[in-house]
């Protein structure tokens, strides 16, 4: 006995101890993620130029599935057993996370859809006022070369119906379709346009075809879902070079003998006494009885509006970094496409290559450019400088001047500017613009396409969806009700002792080892293994990819709970003290725990993280005022620190006993703060009214910080469930083999 007492105690002890290092892991894990967003919301990193995820906490079980998906490493993050959104503008609306969350929790959409002016007034594809007038691609503001594809086919579709179902529409010697911009929507316009015997043409500005993807630098990676492109099939890889795309563009362009005019620019849209639409070009004028505009959204390149940018070295495109061997090239911008420029520079031999960025990172960079970016700095082949403009450019130097981006609220005179501002000479022999374009928004709205916020269709808000704990509730006590149905009809037998069964002119058909007793277990088995399947279907096991994972959550769900009471049938409401009875209640188990972790378990971490928004918003406040511009942002600044230094002791401890300890004393702790805060704001004359109101906000990040930690540690212990779930589910397969090679066995004697 005491040998047992004392290994028992050791593996109390070892598996206590193997926690506790594993929850300090996860809790330094949360507070780096919290940083992190907290970061990107500084910087503005935190939404989205225009897709972006939407989580839904009343249904987020915490799985990660999205955060293992998503083709970029830190727009997710999960944060108290739940995903949260770092930096949201890092998002590259792929949507893999909302097609493979198992509940439905993600929404991936535009931000703020209703309310900005830089997307076109849509119904469906069309511009709402001017019939026969499409839009598709990168202007609508689907970025995806899939959503491209997809739209300009959409597009033509739509076109070749309306032709169908009145054929007088067509006007004499006028093209059915034209196609401006030939990029994957517009070719994609145009292959299905020949694909249906439309006579359409394609009107592209540049000399070749590809759009902004032919701008992208020499074997570039593009991202692409899978999709069907017209007349070619399907397009399965998920990564292409450059090259690869536009080599594919062209070939088909040319197989399919295509109408592509290149080296016309798109310059208005009107129409004639006939109703007839009329696009003109720098060179042509074309009519038609439709127009697709798949235009893009990065129009003409943004320029810099400082001496010297018409020089012969200003360039703004990086087509192929090999020729730029060493040279000193100074690449100005802080997206992905100055990023890329920069290290495919740096990766030539003796190429000195320096970055003049406006702000204080790079909120909108992919991680695995800014990757890239980083290691490139630390090797000393990439010089950054941040907080950076251009105010003069030279053919052998360019002149810089440092202006801090907190100083900016405060420098609204000449003297104060000046007094945060460093000018500086760089020597360049190249100078690479890549600020962006100028969108071609007013060229469409001359066309008479709107951007009224108020004319476009209302998108139904993105809300919580509750945990759905009604409807499988339903759907449970529906089983239940049909399982009591089938006991009460043949309560003659299941209300006799076991021993009294036998006689029973029933038992011949209703127990377990015969007639439909037997093929209640036979359907017990099946369900169990359709419902391990989601675990394969989940992780891709054998390519297993068929079906969507919130289909196959529900199909989990109703299996297991049917599983359930056709086992108990199976067992006549009598399991017994064999390898069957302990697998119906390890079944038992793994049900309880299935349904804590599925309708209830998110109700815990979402209070969490309702408290970390809260504690963001108190940040948030502290930092405006920090950088408000008033004379007392010194006091403003130093309070800021003080609180964040407290929360973040009392949020984050280590451990479950240094937050007890923290808690007894968070009172003594809070009350010192306050105190150097009056004396601190005393010293610095700070008027009352922002005493009040800083002190206001000391007292509500303390008390959510405290919150937050505690709803904290709940979870940590409710989150023992998944354990329990884990390792039920294997118990359960174990008995049942047990149970199934037993029953075989007794069958064969």
């Amino acid at each position: 006995m005491s040998w047992t007492l004392l290994i028992g105690i050791v593996l109390v002890l070892g598996l206590a101890l193997a926690t506790a290092i594993l929850r300090r892991g996860e809790v330094r894990r949360m507070q780096q993620v919290v940083g992190d967003r907290d970061d990107a919301t500084r910087i503005g990193a935190h939404r989205a130029k225009l897709q972006h995820p939407i989580i839904d906490l009343s249904r987020c079980l915490g799985c990660a599935t999205c955060v293992a998906v998503c083709p970029e490493d830190d727009v997710l993050e999960i944060v108290h057993g739940q995903a949260v959104v770092v930096a949201g503008s890092r998002c590259m609306g792929v949507a893999a996370c909302e097609r493979a969350c198992p509940v439905g929790a993600i929404t991936v959409t535009l931000d703020q859809h209703d309310e900005r002016d830089d997307i076109p007034a849509l119904d469906g594809l069309e511009a709402i006022g001017q019939e026969r007038v499409f839009l598709a691609g990168e202007v609508t503001a689907q970025a995806l070369i899939r959503s491209a594809i997809l739209q300009g086919t959409e597009v033509t579709r739509a076109v070749a119906d309306g032709l169908a179902r009145d054929a007088r529409s067509r006007s004499h010697g006028a093209l059915d379709l034209v196609i401006v911009g030939a990029g994957p929507a517009g070719l994609a316009a145009a292959l299905e346009a020949k694909r249906r015997g439309l006579d359409a043409v394609v009107l592209e500005q540049e000399a070749e075809v590809g759009g902004s993807v032919a701008k992208y630098p020499r074997r570039k990676l593009v991202l692409s879902e899978p999709v069907d492109l017209p007349l070619y099939g399907r397009m399965k890889q998920r990564t292409w070079l450059k090259e690869e795309l536009i080599e594919l563009w062209q070939r088909l362009a040319q197989e399919h003998s295509l109408a592509i005019h290149t080296g016309r620019a798109f310059t208005g849209l009107a129409r004639d006494e006939d109703g007839c639409l009329v696009v003109e070009t720098s060179t042509h004028s074309y009519r038609a009885h439709a127009v697709c505009l798949a235009l893009g959204r990065r129009g003409s390149p943004k320029r810099l509006g400082v001496p010297g940018e018409d020089l012969a070295h200003v360039a703004y495109a990086l087509l192929d970094a090999a020729s730029y061997a060493g040279r000193r090239v100074l690449v100005v911008g802080a997206g992905d496409s100055a990023v890329e420029a920069a290290v495919a520079l740096a990766e030539q031999d003796a190429c000195e290559v320096t970055m003049a960025v406006r702000g204080r990172g790079f909120p909108h960079v992919r991680s695995k450019n800014l990757a890239r970016l980083d290691a490139a700095v630390a090797a000393g082949r990439v010089r950054v400088h941040h907080e950076t403009v251009v105010r003069e450019l030279h053919p052998d130097h360019a002149v810089l001047a440092t202006e801090p981006v907190h100083a900016e609220a405060a420098s609204r005179t000449d003297q104060a500017k000046s007094a945060v501002s460093a000018v500086h000479s760089v020597p360049v022999d190249d100078v690479f613009v890549l600020i962006g374009g100028v969108p071609p928004f007013e060229l469409l709205k001359r066309a008479g396409v709107s951007f009224d916020p108020t004319l476009r269709l209302r998108t139904a808000p993105v809300e919580e969806q509750g945990s759905g704990a009604v409807p499988a509730l339903a759907l449970t006590l529906v089983l239940a009700l049909a399982t009591l149905g089938f006991v009460l009809a043949n309560l003659d037998y299941y209300g006799l002792p076991l021993a009294e069964r036998p006689p029973h002119e029933k038992h011949a058909w209703l127990r377990p080892g015969l007639g439909l007793g037997l093929w209640f277990g036979i359907a017990a088995t099946v369900l169990i293994v359709v419902n391990l399947l989601y675990l394969v279907r989940r992780r891709q096991v054998f390519s297993l990819g068929f079906g969507s994972l919130r289909a196959w959550m529900t199909s989990h769900v109703a299996t297991g709970m049917l599983a359930l009471f056709v086992t108990l049938l199976h067992a006549g409401l009598a399991p017994r003290d064999t390898s069957g009875g302990h697998a119906f209640w390890a079944l038992v188990v793994l049900a309880l725990t299935g349904a804590v972790g599925r309708y209830f378990y998110a109700a815990v971490p979402r209070a969490a993280n309702g408290r970390e928004a809260v504690l963001a918003d108190v940040r948030a406040r502290l930092r405006a005022s920090f950088a408000d511009g008033r004379a007392d942002r010194g006091f403003a600044g130093r309070a800021a620190a003080r609180i964040d230094e407290l929360v973040r002791a009392r949020q984050w401890g280590s451990s479950f006993v240094s937050r007890v300890l923290a808690l007894l004393g968070s009172r003594v702790d809070l009350a010192r703060v306050l105190r150097d805060l009056r004396r601190e704001a005393q010293a610095s004359a700070t008027p009352r009214a922002e005493l009040l109101s800083t002190l206001a906000l000391a007292r509500r990040a303390h008390r959510d910080a405290l919150a937050a930690a505690h709803l904290e540690d709940l979870r940590a212990v409710m989150s023992t469930w998944r354990w329990l779930h884990r390792w039920g589910g294997a118990l359960l397969v174990l008995l049942l083999v047990l149970h199934i090679v037993h029953a075989l066995a007794y069958a064969a004697h």
